[in-house]
């Protein structure tokens, strides 16, 4: 079915990005155009300031203050978040929302440099590109306001600034709160080393932390009266790799060890691991975790120490939406590829050179649509959940050469340059594009919302989230 639709689409949608419409469309073009100098310096500066999940107060700013000055209607703190805002403009249906993110992770340092150089050692870094994904998913917004200010479309766009992505999942609480319920469809892009209309899936994921409390003894003197903790996680962390051989292919299971006793003459009474499951959908990672969280009762049983296991949050698999990609991908195609210079080609085989890659440089070409994978390779979203609440429309764009390792320094480097600029101007402009499309053409509403009925079918969204504020400190 989605095949048919998706050639039918495309006839269609080539005919719109040449055809009559195509004077809302330049006009974003040229509203892009005109703002790139705007957007990489709110880039640029949200990447130096490199601030990390529900921390991002300078960065979240920067974005709502350029809203304000654009004419947007700007809440700020929603959700119980400080860093969390929305930005609004228009009235009335259809309402169509835009994701930005803007937060850094911790670690990854990095100067404008193919070779590693920190700036800051042990300072955050914008290791996934979210100083370019706020920036360039807000001058999209602002090049649809221009368009419902001249009475050239009607209805309403909202932006979201969405903070925490990497750790917290602040998409979590504003659906929570039922901040996407009122949307018609909502956009994101992803900085990447390729450009494609993004129709595949994500894993799904659930957080939680396992503490283990023993008894502390003398080490050597009479270890007899300690209760181990640590023995307990080594335990766990023994149980979890002994499960490794016996769950499906899709699954990850991670541990993060973060705390085990604090000097070697003490037995330690108290332990803490940090452990994430996932899968390719809900269905498959809830046995898991209960599983995961059984090898601890064992573990503790086996140390003779009490444990405590607390939620910290989860995520929905992405649901795609290919009746939205196949929009997306039309604007692509109209928009062609993005073109280097010598200076960043060499940059982009400096960076693949350091990290052990082929020298194969920027791939700025735009990819064919590809069919939806059954398993999903890559990460974990907080988009997934807004994906499963309202039709989800989503992008790729190269910010980095190819086979860079995401979440590295390498990505940080590029990020601060032009390489990353080029890409974020290039998502602007498809995003507000396929919004023009969406404005336009309220027959491809209806139908990207009918696929997102069907394919979520009689699923009723329920968050994965433990009762209660963000954990922002003080909470």
């Amino acid at each position: 079915m989605y095949k048919t639709l998706f050639t039918c689409l495309m006839v269609y949608l080539c005919g719109i990005c040449f055809g009559q419409n195509s004077d809302n469309k330049a006009a974003v073009i040229a509203s892009i155009e005109a703002q790139s100098d705007d957007l990489i310096k709110i880039s640029d500066e949200i990447w130096a300031l490199a601030e990390t999940a529900f921390e991002e107060t300078g960065s979240a700013e920067l974005l709502a203050a350029y809203a304000e000055k654009n004419g947007f209607r700007v809440e700020r703190g929603v959700a119980e978040m400080p860093t969390g805002f929305t930005a609004e403009f228009g009235e009335g249906h259809p309402i169509i929302g835009i994701l930005g993110e803007f937060d850094a992770l911790p670690g990854l340092s990095q100067d404008v440099n193919p070779e590693k150089t920190p700036i800051e050692e042990g300072g955050a870094g914008h290791g996934c590109g979210h100083n370019l994904f706020g920036a360039g998913s807000l001058g999209a917004a602002v090049a649809i306001k221009e368009l419902i200010a001249a009475g050239k479309l009607k209805g309403t766009i909202r932006f979201y600034g969405t903070p925490a992505e990497e750790k917290y999942f602040g998409k979590l609480f504003m659906a929570r709160a039922g901040m996407f319920d009122d949307l018609d469809v909502c956009l994101d892009w992803h900085p990447s080393s390729r450009i494609e209309a993004d129709v595949q899936s994500s894993l799904a994921l659930v957080d939680f932390v396992v503490e283990f409390r023993g008894q502390a003894a003398h080490a050597a003197g009479d270890p007899w009266n300690g209760r181990s903790a640590s023995d307990a996680m080594e335990l766990m962390s023994a149980g979890i790799n002994a499960y490794r051989e016996h769950i499906k292919p899709t699954v990850r299971i991670h541990t993060h060890m973060q705390q085990a006793g604090d000097v070697v003459n003490v037995v330690p009474d108290y332990a803490r691991m940090w452990v994430r499951v996932r899968d390719r959908d809900r269905e498959g990672m809830m046995p898991v975790w209960e599983r995961v969280q059984e090898i601890a009762r064992g573990a503790a049983i086996m140390a003779n120490v009490d444990y405590e296991i607390t939620l910290v949050s989860g995520l929905h698999e992405v649901l795609p939406n290919r009746t939205g990609g196949a929009a997306m991908h039309a604007n692509l195609e109209f928009l062609g590829p993005i073109k280097y210079n010598e200076a960043e080609a060499a940059f982009g085989r400096g960076i693949q050179r350091a990290t052990g890659k082929p020298l194969v440089g920027i791939d700025g070409s735009v990819q064919p649509f590809k069919e939806t994978a059954e398993n999903p390779s890559g990460g974990s979203t907080d988009v997934g959940d807004v994906s499963w609440l309202v039709p989800e429309i989503r992008l790729r764009v190269t910010t980095a050469p190819k086979d860079t390792p995401w979440h590295s320094w390498a990505v940080v480097a590029c990020g601060g340059m032009s390489i990353g600029h080029k890409g974020m101007v290039y998502a602007a402009k498809a995003l507000s594009m396929t919004m023009v499309d969406l404005y336009e053409n309220p027959e491809l509403v209806k139908e990207i919302q009918a696929e997102f009925k069907e394919r979520r079918g009689d699923s009723e969204y329920k968050a994965i989230l433990p009762e209660g504020p963000p954990p922002i400190e003080g909470n």
